[in-house]
């Protein structure tokens, strides 16, 4: 079975992100029409586009004033709780110390109803979906129960993306465990899926060896920024995609969007490659650097435009473009319409206060 593209996401993780928008009151058929999304894409394809996943999660952030990434939450996680989860645990020495702490912070941010509980036994370790302690996760239960499953799989990618980001590599799963019985959608996942799936379980939970528990976390402030930019695509992109040529270009091209991108040259040299390996292997993945480029430095377009304080020339300065102008014209290329056009459609899609 042929893997799935390294840029696109499951689309059911597109489909709950809708879901929860649309339990909220958000007009969904406009929401997909101004983002050019059509509705069979979301019915019919197995996997969604991530560049789109990330225009839409800003959307529909927006929209909802919510961060809750698709997750299990209890009314709405303010704008802002996720970066201050990350604060949170960047002070921590060792992935063990960020799990639990993160667990903490779930216990006092509101809209957080659902922590990564851990459970260590002997070489394996697992991260166990708990209700929070204290009134708003006394109803927990129940919304697990009755969450869908991609809801509860979403939260778990969160977790365990969130975690390999702080430590800098992949956490290999051994197994994923869920209560629910396996959808029809999930079918080809738990074929294909390098860790073991298990349905019908007593808990949902993610193992994976213990030992990367002792690995120390290798991020601070200063790269939180990017990944923070960057956030809806790293947290929830297939795990199963991660080996592709495809995805270790973008991951060293996501670093840096500005002026100082890496070459071609500078990252087949990087991967140990000639440039032209590099990019006749990227032509056999059905994508080139300027490709890979271009959607890079889209996605943190997307996340600047939404940044009020930030006019199109500070914009067009951090991603790397000479002239204000190049970057309207760039951007209009990318996605059919101008910055400012962008930029109202934010605008409109924002509650009324």
């Amino acid at each position: 079975m042929r893997s799935p593209d390294t840029t696109c996401v499951p689309t059911a993780y597109a489909r709950s992100l809708l879901q929860a928008a649309e339990e909220k009151g958000c007009d969904i058929d406009r929401l997909l029409n101004d983002l050019a999304i059509d509705r069979q894409e979301l019915e019919d394809a197995l996997y969604f586009s991530a560049v789109k996943y990330g225009q839409l999660y800003q959307q529909v952030m927006i929209v909802m004033q919510d961060e809750l990434f698709g997750m299990i939450s209890s009314g709405k996680v303010r704008l802002g709780s996720f970066r201050m989860l990350c604060y949170a645990v960047l002070s921590c020495n060792t992935l063990r110390q960020a799990i639990s702490r993160a667990a903490e912070f779930s216990e006092v941010a509101r809209g957080f109803i659902v922590r990564g509980e851990l459970q260590e036994d002997g070489d394996k370790a697992q991260v166990v979906m708990r209700r929070i302690n204290g009134p708003e996760g006394e109803g927990a239960a129940d919304l697990i129960a009755n969450s869908s499953p991609d809801k509860i799989r979403t939260t778990m990618a969160v977790w365990h993306r969130f975690n390999c980001w702080l430590i800098g590599q992949e956490i290999p799963l051994s197994a994923l465990c869920f209560t629910f019985n396996c959808p029809e959608e999930f079918q080809v996942l738990a074929e294909s899926y390098p860790a073991e799936l298990y349905f019908e379980q007593s808990e949902n939970l993610l193992e994976f060896p213990a030992e990367y528990l002792d690995y120390p976390l290798v991020q601070n402030r200063e790269t939180l920024f990017d990944f923070l930019r960057s956030g809806p695509y790293h947290l929830v992109i297939n795990d199963s995609a991660q080996r592709s040529l495809k995805a270790k270009v973008r991951a060293i091209l996501s670093k840096d969007v500005s002026d100082a991108m890496p070459s071609a040259e500078e990252v087949a040299s990087r991967l140990n490659l000639s440039v032209t390996t590099l990019r006749r292997k990227l032509q056999a993945e059905d994508t080139s650097y300027q490709k890979l480029k271009d959607e890079c430095r889209m996605e943190a377009a997307f996340h600047y435009l939404s940044c009020p304080d930030l006019n199109n020339a500070c914009i067009a300065e951090r991603l790397g473009f000479d002239e204000s102008s190049a970057f309207f014209r760039a951007f209009k290329k990318w996605t059919g319409v101008t910055p400012g056009d962008y930029r109202k459609q934010l605008a409109n899609h924002k509650p009324a206060k």
